[in-house]
């Protein structure tokens, strides 16, 4: 029942923040030079007359208001144009892609918050050791480092040097392979891009939960519990740990906009066929549908992954779901 009254109340701010989306990515599109017409004929040539007819044919004679309009008309029916360099529905290209784009973010998001946390936990247990220090060293030295050249330095190393790893794609092309077999084929073709996505948060993680470990260490009710003579492991595990982990839940829900920003770096790098990859694509051929399309889709799935966040947080501190009689 809390849990039903806190995705209500987020729900109704989500159209509001998608209205502001659409809007504002649209007439930014707009004050950019160029269109899709002049993108098409720097590769393939032709005159003003051509321009005309292309301009007329895909409807970029009409005004910004006008496209505004008939965008939002069809959005309404969940329809979202039609993309000119692919020359497919915007939708069709974008469902393509984004299963793809989830599976690198979820897998960069698992390593870099599990382990992220476990480490920082390592390290906070005792304060001023050699692996505490070790381990914020190491942190500070991958927070340090662009995941650009991270991914680039993963490849030479791992995929050109030692020739364990594949350099890029998302899995091997026409294999043939099926069931597990393929699987394992994109566990393999994953494993660089995910390093290089989220180690840089895995490092973030780790200082963050150190740092809230090591100041829940002062609270009274960690005094009392060792006072209690209850277990070192458990009052660090059980309530230190978890009274710790609430901002970095808080945290991985504004570090989700990050991560799929950083998914266009790492999907060009990686050769990734991901929503990152279609953005650079669809800005290099000035194909506004496509991009509004990627745009407004990476806004549905950073909202939907702070709803979750939001979930777990009210699970992890119940105070958060509660109405304000029963939070007071």
């Amino acid at each position: 029942m809390r849990g039903a009254r806190l995705v209500s109340r987020r729900l109704l701010g989500v159209v509001p923040v998608l209205a502001i989306v659409i809007v504002g990515t649209f007439f930014l599109l707009e004050a950019s030079s160029g269109d899709a017409v002049d993108a098409y004929l720097v590769s393939t040539g032709g005159d003003r007359g051509l321009a005309d007819q292309l301009r007329r044919d895909w409807g970029l004679d009409r005004s910004a208001w006008a496209r505004l309009a008939l965008f939002v008309s069809s959005l309404a029916r969940f329809d979202l144009g039609w993309s000119v360099a692919f020359s497919r529905p915007v939708v069709e290209v974008v469902l393509e892609r984004l299963p793809n784009t989830l599976l690198l973010m979820g897998t960069a998001i698992a390593l870099a918050f599990g382990a992220g946390s476990i480490l920082g936990i390592v390290a906070a247990n005792r304060p001023g050791s050699a692996v505490d220090r070790a381990l914020s060293l190491g942190s500070l030295a991958i927070y340090a480092i662009p995941g650009f050249w991270l991914g680039l330095v993963l490849i030479v190393v791992f995929a050109v040097q030692l020739r364990l790893l594949p350099s890029g794609g998302i899995e091997t092309i026409a294999s043939g392979k099926q069931g597990l077999e393929r699987a394992g084929d994109i566990a393999r073709h994953l494993v660089l891009p995910v390093a290089a996505l989220g180690m840089v948060y895995l490092a973030l993680y780790l200082r963050m939960m150190r740092a809230g470990m090591i100041e829940t260490w002062r609270h009274d009710f960690v005094r009392a519990a060792l006072a209690r003579g209850l277990p070192r492991r458990q009052v660090v595990w059980r309530h230190i740990a978890r009274n710790a982990l609430l901002p970095l839940v808080t945290m991985l829900g504004l570090q989700a906009a990050s991560m799929l920003g950083g998914s266009v770096v790492i999907e060009s790098v990686f050769a990734v066929p991901g929503l990152g990859r279609l953005a650079h694509e669809a800005v290099a051929q000035r194909d506004t549908p496509l991009l509004l399309g990627v745009i407004l889709v990476g806004a549905v799935v950073v909202i939907a992954a702070n709803l979750a966040v939001d979930l777990l947080y009210a699970w992890l501190d119940p105070r958060v779901g509660a109405g304000p009689e029963t939070a007071a």
